[in-house]
């Protein structure tokens, strides 16, 4: 459970990487500030269609290997081609065409939204066989459901804490100098040193999981192929599924959805612009001002990412201690419930 709970640190350090440093790039790629809220329409879209697909197909997968590890590898391999495009974006388009010399960067623009969009479709198809595959590690055991849960949350913050710490350091280029190129300056070269180190960091535990933690096979009747007495197939469309399960949902479950909605309708834009928002409302910085404005702009990104990895360090800390404290206060529903009041009261702040 903890080997593959330790998946989601690798996942998270990606995911901080881009809600820390990737708004502030795409501007420097030549696109407006408006239009950077479409690129990320990507992550939302994508989670809504291939997770629930991948899930699905994950179930009823009858691979030799597994039913979930080819899809947590095959994840893990599309993340790592996706962070690689987006990290050397400018350097490719320089050497397809684009010119230094004009703001907007049209062919780096193309390539940095494909590995974008890849990223997220990725990223949701590696999240949710690994969160399967600690369903089917936990045996049906709920206690032990709760603490697989614990620690894909606990891990999430390790790499929330990796992946912002590794933003808010202005200096980590210098780990890997070839990336500082004529089409890279330092802001680029530092995003393009921490998605290398990603990369690395990703396949190391993945390989690592895959290969520690075996994975009995499901056989075609296990999986529940839908044959009936003729042996024909008479399974039911994913989609048919799907809405089947919206309509036996109980009322406290849509409850439950509907709070959940509004949680991340709160929580995701303050993630996408927070280092934004610091450097150029906080700090006053301009992404295309004077060296000076520039200047400030970055250190306010810095700033933004830092104040993001204390909010993972405590997250670490809270995911852990999710069990015996929600005892204290009389169960989950109880401390449901308090948590929400406290998100709602700080996004007020």
């Amino acid at each position: 459970i903890v080997v593959i709970a330790a998946i989601a640190a690798g996942i998270q350090f990606g995911w901080a990487l881009q809600l820390s440093l990737l708004t502030p790039y795409v501007q420097t790629l030549g696109v407006p500030h408006v239009w950077a809220a479409f690129i990320w329409l990507c992550g939302p879209i994508s989670g809504l269609v291939v997770q629930p697909i991948v899930g699905y197909s994950s179930d009823r997968c009858t691979s030799r290997i597994g039913r979930r590890r080819p899809f947590i590898a095959a994840g893990a391999c599309f993340v790592a081609i996706a962070v690689f495009m987006i990290g050397f974006a400018k350097d490719i388009g320089h050497r397809s065409g684009d010119s230094l010399q004009n703001p907007t960067k049209p062919r780096a623009v193309a390539i940095f939204v494909t590995g974008f969009w890849i990223l997220d479709v990725a990223n949701n198809m590696l999240q949710g066989p690994c969160r399967a595959f600690l369903a089917d590690l936990s045996s049906n055991d709920h206690k032990r459901m709760r603490i697989a849960n614990a620690w894909f949350s606990f891990f999430m913050a390790v790499g929330n804490v990796l992946g912002y710490a590794a933003g808010s350091f202005s200096g980590l280029h210098k780990l890997l100098p070839f990336t500082q190129t004529t089409a890279c300056d330092v802001y680029c070269a530092n995003l393009k040193t921490c998605f290398i180190i990603d990369i690395f960091f990703l396949l190391s535990i993945t390989i690592t999981a895959i290969t520690t933690v075996k994975e009995t096979p499901i056989t075609r009747k296990e999986a529940g192929d839908g044959e009936d007495n003729e042996g024909r197939s008479s399974g039911r469309a994913f989609f048919a599924e799907l809405v089947m399960a919206f309509k036996t949902l109980k009322k406290p479950m849509w409850v439950l959805l509907l709070v959940t909605c509004l949680n991340w309708m709160a929580w995701f834009p303050f993630l996408l612009y927070d280092t934004d928002w610091m450097g150029a409302e906080v700090y006053g910085g301009k992404v295309k001002g004077s060296a000076s404005q520039q200047k400030l702009y970055d250190q306010g990104v810095r700033a933004g990412a830092l104040g993001l990895m204390i909010n993972s360090i405590v997250l670490a800390f809270a995911s852990l201690g999710l069990e015996p404290v929600s005892r204290l206060i009389g169960g989950v529903k109880n401390m449901w419930g308090v948590v929400n009041l406290i998100l709602a009261a700080c996004l007020a702040g």
